[in-house]
């Protein structure tokens, strides 16, 4: 006998459905994020996120979480892990730097201040940072109210930046000149 099955897509996971949120959050904000259009996007029926979340919201927060968990765990961390202080903070500024979808949805995030399940997680991520900032300022060298204030003064360019770039729409600035803005950016916020 010969009948032909139909293919079995695979089974999506949460983290597809996660992912998939983050991209169109990136590309048109919170207010896009909709259950059928992702549906449609990943080539599944509605059945399929269910089996994963409750909610839209449900799946708001687990992507919120999972970029959050993102940046600990592969930026930080493994910043942190660089023994010396003094390569920390060059190598955190190149290694943000080309982070792109990251970015995108930060500032995606940053329009969605109003949104009650964004303001926790951007609240979280930037008291992580400024703390994480505050932390290689002292590190190294210099004094803990200096340092503070510098790692405040990095996060603001940074958050301006992404403001300028996304938010408003600048023109987009070539590779060359935007690796020569990061090395600016190192060499006027890093103690020498």
């Amino acid at each position: 006998m010969n009948v032909r099955q139909k293919p079995e897509r695979a089974r999506l996971s949460a983290e597809d459905w996660e992912d998939a949120a983050l991209s169109l959050i990136a590309e048109q904000g919170v207010g896009a994020l909709a259950v059928e259009a992702l549906a449609r996007q990943l080539g599944v029926t509605k059945g399929s996120f269910y089996w994963h979340f409750r909610t839209r919201e449900a799946l708001l927060q687990a992507a919120l979480e999972r970029w959050e968990q993102y940046g600990e765990r592969e930026v930080i961390s493994q910043i942190e892990a660089i023994p010396d202080p003094r390569e920390r903070l060059p190598e955190l500024f190149r290694r943000v730097a080309h982070e792109l979808q990251p970015h995108r949805v930060y500032a995606a995030l940053l329009k969605a201040l109003d949104h009650p399940l964004v303001v926790p997680v951007m609240a979280r991520v930037s008291k992580r940072r400024t703390e994480f900032l505050h932390t290689a300022y002292t590190e190294a060298g210099l004094e803990v109210g200096e340092a503070l204030n510098r790692a405040r003064l990095t996060y603001a360019a940074y958050v301006g930046f992404l403001q300028l770039n996304f938010t408003l729409g600048l023109p987009r600035l070539s590779h060359e000149e935007f690796d020569t803005y990061v090395e600016h950016m190192i060499a006027t916020l890093i103690p020498a």
